[in-house]
């Protein structure tokens, strides 16, 4: 099997001059795009996008965070039901109550 190399002629090469950034280039550049230092600072407009954008964060970890634990959730009622388990479901009870049904031998439950 032959190996096919690209042959390069010698006007293909090319070799470029590095150049250090002086202090003249920098005065070039802002002339090009000058800051403009006489606009006032608007500091509240700045503080309302930051908490705007603290807003969004937080409410997108808390987004993330629900739908990780809805996804545990669902993945664990799957995993019980795929078993063949009738009882995956959480039955909600009334807080002030604290009776536990016992199983008895003869099938029924007693408080």
């Amino acid at each position: 099997m032959t190996s096919h190399q690209p042959v390069a002629a010698p006007e293909e090469h090319q070799v470029l001059k590095f150049r250090p950034r002086t202090s003249d280039m920098l005065r070039d550049d802002e002339a090009v795009a000058p800051v403009e230092a006489d606009m006032p600072d608007d500091f509240k407009h700045r503080m309302w996008t930051n908490a705007a954008a603290f807003a969004f964060t937080v409410s997108l970890t808390a987004f993330g965070i629900w739908i990780a634990v809805l996804m545990s959730d669902v993945r664990t009622k799957q995993d019980c039901v795929l078993m063949g388990r009738r009882d995956c479901a959480r039955v909600a009870t009334p807080s002030g109550t604290t009776e536990v049904m016992a199983p008895t031998h003869s099938g029924v439950s007693r408080p």
